[in-house]
């Protein structure tokens, strides 16, 4: 099972991007950015998918 990481980690993770940045990056389907886990009303990724998003941007 996967870490779970708030949307400030993943901001972190993504090279310390604005909320607007990831706003805009799960509203955009061609960059294709793992949607979250919604707990409640906290927002919630998996660790694995964000990572793996990643690898494949440095590749194209």
């Amino acid at each position: 099972m996967s870490k779970l990481i708030k949307a400030a980690t993943v901001r972190e993770i993504c090279g310390g991007v604005s909320d607007m940045s990831l706003w805009r990056w799960l509203n955009d389907p061609a960059l294709n950015f793992p949607k979250p886990i919604k707990i409640q009303t906290r927002r919630y990724w998996r660790e694995t998918d964000v990572a793996e998003w990643l690898e494949c941007r440095e590749a194209a």
